[in-house]
């Protein structure tokens, strides 16, 4: 028997992790080329001068990064952050142990970590699942056919949000309001209040006036996930992927074959077309989406009817892959990546400060996306290499082991064949 093809043997609970741990590897690459976008600052290519930015050829790898990676690697994350809750309710179940109090000490715990994050970067993605995660576990009682139905109506949801936005703007006062504050909160910590006084703090500000700019920047973050209706979104994936991992469907893949035939046929079909819209609606000039105009309307239903299809299509891809020879050496070689993401997620945030803030290298606006997709691929490349060593030493990433160590309320054994 070899891994050629999907045999009937029922997959072990080490493969199942080894998977998951490279897909979310795969997740972490995708989501720090779409951070980059922010982290880099780039604004656009109509003044491109610079050996980084290339007018033409920015403008097409921005095109596909709307296409192909826009929405579709966080909408995996949180496939696997259910899936992961899942995995722990069902290996408590099995014990027969009571293992909610731990799951909500480890949320509590990821809520602290995500909190010291955002003052790092306010593109933090931490915090928030947390959040969500607290509404996850009430949900877990119902059947998965409710499970389902629930997450695809999430998915679809801000098709109505949206519209209920542009008909009723008092709709839309929770993310003005969290504007706001932080426009205010931003007036008293770093006195930027024009773009030319914000690009001189940008070029200028030393780590400690970032510091201030990020606790304002809190507000910022979470006005924008209001406005782009991001809760229903991710706790619709999240739902999606506490099914699967309930329900064990990768472990019983050669059972579920055809379903995942029909998942990447269906994702292929329907997403393709409408992420090819979406990155028509993303690229085109002015900002419908942002001002409530029809257009954004447009591209909030091709935004939910194209992102998860592609990034479940994406997903049934791999599992797929993963069960031939080729495709399991691949995965395997990015799994370390996926089993120590936290600290690669973080080590992303203090790269790209580091490389485009003045108080670093500097290098803001001055990278497109052509030239920041290459580097995130080098600094991917890197942190195979750096997981793969560290993981031969050690049994966690460090803030894995921190988040555990805190979880437990015990310091967990850090080094392999150690008692330390």
């Amino acid at each position: 028997m070899t891994k050629a093809t999907v045999t009937n043997v029922p997959i072990q609970n080490h493969e199942r992790e080894i998977f998951m741990d490279a897909l979310r590897g795969f997740a972490v690459l995708g989501i720090f080329i779409a951070n980059l976008n922010f982290l880099s600052h780039y604004q656009g290519s109509d003044n491109a001068i610079g050996p980084w930015l290339l007018k033409g050829s920015d403008d097409t790898m921005s095109f596909l990064h709307h296409m192909f990676i826009e929405g579709k690697f966080y909408s995996i994350f949180s496939l696997l952050f259910g899936w992961g809750i899942a995995l722990q309710i069902k290996r408590g179940l099995a014990k027969e142990v009571d293992v909610l109090p731990i799951i909500k000490r480890r949320l509590r715990i990821m809520l602290l970590l995500g909190a010291m994050h955002l003052l790092i970067w306010i593109g933090d993605i931490v915090f928030f699942y947390a959040l969500l995660g607290f509404i996850l576990l009430p949900l877990r009682k119902f059947s998965d056919r409710t499970l389902l139905t629930t997450g695809i109506i999430l998915i679809l949801s801000p098709i109505l949000l949206y519209w209920l936005k542009m008909t009723f703007p008092v709709l839309n006062f929770p993310a003005q309001l969290l504007y706001q504050t932080g426009d205010d909160l931003r007036d008293k910590l770093t006195n930027i209040n024009s773009k030319a006084t914000y690009i001189d703090f940008m070029q200028n500000g030393s780590w400690f006036d970032h510091l201030k700019r990020n606790i304002s920047g809190i507000f910022y973050r979470y006005g924008y996930l209001f406005f782009v209706s991001r809760i229903p979104k991710v706790l619709g994936m999240f739902l999606i992927g506490y099914v699967i991992g309930r329900s064990d469907f990768y472990k019983n893949l050669a059972q579920n074959k055809k379903i995942i035939y029909w998942i990447i046929g269906l994702g292929l079909l329907i997403g393709l077309p409408a992420n090819y819209q979406l990155a028509q609606y993303m690229s085109a000039p002015g900002d419908a989406y942002f001002d409530l105009k029809i257009n954004g309307w447009y591209e909030t239903i091709v935004y939910a009817l194209g992102v998860v299809p592609l990034a479940l299509a994406y997903v049934g891809i791999l599992m797929l892959g993963f069960q031939t020879t080729i495709g399991h050496k691949i995965l395997l070689i990015i799994s370390p990546v996926g089993k120590m993401a936290f600290s690669n997620y973080l080590m992303h945030s203090l790269i790209g400060n580091f490389v485009f803030l003045g108080a670093g290298l500097g290098y803001m606006g001055q990278v497109g996306p052509v030239y920041y997709t290459l580097f995130a691929i080098l600094v991917f490349i890197f942190q195979i290499i750096l997981s793969t060593i560290w993981l031969k030493n050690f049994q966690y990433g460090p803030i894995e082991w921190l988040w555990r160590s805190l979880t437990y309320k015990k310091k967990q054994v850090f080094r392999i064949n150690s008692n330390q």
